[in-house]
């Protein structure tokens, strides 16, 4: 599948040469003043498969040989984030060289979105605030759920929060269901629910007239 070219939106552009990866700092601190609020819903995570099928993804074959947007493009579960990095025009930066790292929402996390939501930020004339909801998603560089640790990462959108618990990996409010699904442009780790910084709530649950997102 292609996309149209991210450079249509130069604020876009920036954001992604503007951001790198954070790893370091002290963990408290750094997940507190990242953390957006609610209690996470830790699972058991699946382990990666990339030489059959994983039950997660659904994606068969060796994804190791595909790109981001292929391996996405290929599974059961990230229709809709497909449909979202196409109208967003972040699909031909997710199938470029890289590497990335993308915190990948789940048909399952879309869908607990507000009514309404999905198809507000579809719309063409609301693709720089989609955009801006999937660059939070997107690290630069490839980091495999064994390097992360606990603390705060740096997202082309903007710093999120990293646990690492005995039950698996949260990122902010969500739980990493099925981590290091490999591309070769970069991972995909497969979250339970739509990552939004705080500004991006407010701004989006006031467009939509609702009191939160979540």
């Amino acid at each position: 599948m292609r996309f149209s070219n991210i450079c249509r939106n130069t604020a876009i552009a920036a954001v992604v040469t503007g951001f790198g990866l954070l790893l370091s700092g002290t963990a408290q601190a750094q997940a507190d003043s990242y953390n957006t609020g609610g209690t996470p819903e830790t699972t058991t995570q699946q382990q990666p498969d990339t030489t059959g099928t994983t039950g997660t993804t659904g994606t068969t074959g060796t994804t190791a040989n595909l790109s981001i947007v292929d391996v996405a493009s290929s599974s059961d579960s990230f229709n809709t984030l497909v449909q979202a990095a196409q109208a967003a025009g972040l699909s031909e930066t997710l199938s470029g060289e890289g590497p990335y790292t993308v915190f990948a929402p789940t048909d399952e996390a879309f869908a607990q979105l507000p009514d309404g939501a999905l198809e507000y930020l579809l719309q063409p004339e609301n693709q720089d605030l989609l955009a801006q909801v999937l660059s939070y998603h997107v690290v630069e560089g490839s980091v495999t759920s064994d390097q992360l640790s606990t603390g705060g990462v740096s997202t082309l959108g903007g710093g999120v929060a990293v646990a690492v618990l005995d039950s698996g990996i949260v990122v902010n409010n969500a739980s990493v269901v099925t981590p290091d699904i490999q591309a070769n442009n970069g991972v995909i780790h497969a979250v339970n629910r739509v990552l939004l910084p705080e500004t991006l709530q407010q701004q989006l649950a006031s467009r939509l007239g609702v009191d939160s997102i979540y």
